[in-house]
């Protein structure tokens, strides 16, 4: 099960972290290049203007190719089964890398472009496809741990592009086309890995009424003694849903047996994006040079922003079959309210006292610890445990297209926000995340240790009224 979910995860959400991180260490390379490219092509400077829009592009639209991945996932999930689904996901992956690394030698910036596009619907996929095949071969007791392998990997790709990323490494003016196109290695270690395991065994008997197979997989998975309660679990969910077919996304949206559970996931996926975390990584620079750390060492700070996400994903992991969801992730709210109040106090009076900017220093980090620690790694693990077979990719791809919209969004208008509130823009944050906060307290049943049949019971209370 481990080396399953590593094998799954290399190729999945390790991508999403890396390709996020690794964009930042060429930015002054590739303004160069695309200064030199245009020069060359049209004879004249690149305006300024024209320069930032580019440069914008290249950035943003990466996560435009996560939303056509996260519309795209849900259903070569059900088409290919989620192993298949992941192989083929790979080879976008190493074309998306070829192209990155051919824009340089061959001064076409549009192919830089086209890469990150593809390299976008490739994370866009991997974060819709991986979390489902986890979830799935987990065994009850030990889900929410193993569904916390996509957090992992994820803030552990955001990490390995932020050292890779750095000047000693690849982040130096030679080798930023090598830099991006280095996300292929990942591609290959999952072609190479995963072809040994087996399928969803859910998938397998749900969707393909493949028996068999099913009870092979469990038991490569479980154990020869172990898996006869895991088979028992996916019969009575296979006979629950009596054949019903695949939902596809609009599906859900008329279904009143799922509306609070949609509601859940449209309120924790836009929770965790507008969380403010994205603000923290932007105002962490100026706040690492007010605490006197000079321009050459803060990428080496960074890296610690990084290693914290990372350490509290893997926190979480261990706590999470050990507390449950709820306390994890509504604690994880009310602390990034209590770090967004503190934050706003030390931004507003940061030159009043030499010790000021070390206490926005510490709040960086402690608001990055409480986001890994709850809302960074539960919703992702919640939104497999909600929904039944046939409703869980439809649910993943309404989560991966608002997560992916919401991720956008921010991104263009983040400086906008900051420009016009300074450092009050944590406030918006503050009462953002204490509205989620409520909400999973009010809505959320916790799902510990329950079969997702008993899960979707509870729901049955809140979507028909106590009585049905």
């Amino acid at each position: 099960l481990f080396l399953a979910v590593c094998a799954v995860g290399i190729g999945g959400t390790f991508q999403y972290g890396y390709n996020v991180s690794i964009i930042n260490a060429p930015t002054q390379h590739i303004h160069k290049f695309l200064n030199e490219t245009w020069t060359s092509r049209y004879g004249k400077e690149l305006n300024p203007d024209l320069l930032t829009f580019l440069w914008s592009v290249i950035a943003s639209i990466f996560s435009l190719g996560g939303l056509c991945g996260a519309l795209m996932g849900g259903s070569m999930a059900i088409r290919l089964g989620r192993k298949g689904a992941l192989l083929m996901n790979n080879i976008i992956a190493i074309v998306a890398s070829i192209l990155m690394g051919l824009s340089y030698p061959t001064g076409l910036f549009e192919l830089l472009i086209a890469g990150r596009f593809l390299i976008g619907i490739n994370s866009g996929i991997g974060f819709c496809v991986q979390p489902l095949y986890v979830g799935e071969i987990a065994p009850k007791h030990l889900r929410g741990g193993l569904a916390m392998g996509t957090s992992i990997f994820l803030t552990g790709g955001i990490l390995t592009g932020q050292i890779i990323g750095l000047r000693e490494l690849l982040g130096g003016e030679k080798y930023w086309p090598l830099l991006l196109s280095s996300s292929c290695f990942p591609a290959f270690a999952q072609l190479l890995f995963l072809p040994w395991f087996p399928e969803s065994p859910r998938y397998l008997l749900i969707d393909r009424g493949d028996e068999l197979s099913c009870a092979k997989a469990l038991k490569r998975f479980h154990g020869s003694s172990e898996y006869r309660r895991e088979m028992e679990d996916i019969q009575r969910e296979s006979s629950a849903l009596d054949g019903e077919k695949p939902k596809k996304p609009w599906q859900l949206f008329t279904d009143g047996g799922v509306r609070w559970q949609l509601i859940t996931v449209i309120v924790m996926t836009m929770g965790q994006q507008l969380s403010g975390i994205n603000a923290i990584y932007f105002y962490a620079t100026y706040i690492f040079e007010a605490a006197g750390i000079s321009a050459e060492k803060i990428p080496y700070v960074t890296l610690g922003t990084g290693a914290c996400e990372c350490l509290t994903a893997l926190s979480c992991g261990l706590l999470i079959d050990y507390l449950g969801r709820r306390y994890l992730i509504i604690g994880g709210y009310l602390l990034m309210t209590l770090w967004c109040t503190v934050l706003t106090f030390s931004l507003t009076y940061q030159d009043l006292y030499s010790w000021v900017p070390y206490v926005s220093m510490m709040s960086i980090f402690a608001f990055i610890l409480s986001f890994g620690l709850g809302p960074g790694g539960i919703t992702n693990t919640l939104i497999a445990e909600l929904f039944v077979q046939s409703s869980r990719p439809a649910a993943y791809m309404i989560g991966g297209t608002l997560s992916w919209i919401s991720f956008f969004t921010i991104g263009m208008l983040f400086p906008f926000i900051v420009n016009g509130l300074k450092q009050y823009c944590f406030l918006v944050f503050l009462l953002e995340c204490s509205f989620v906060a409520a909400f999973i307290f009010l809505v959320i049943p916790e799902t510990k240790n329950k079969s997702f049949l008993e899960i979707k019971k509870e729901f049955h209370k809140l979507n028909f009224g106590k009585h049905t």
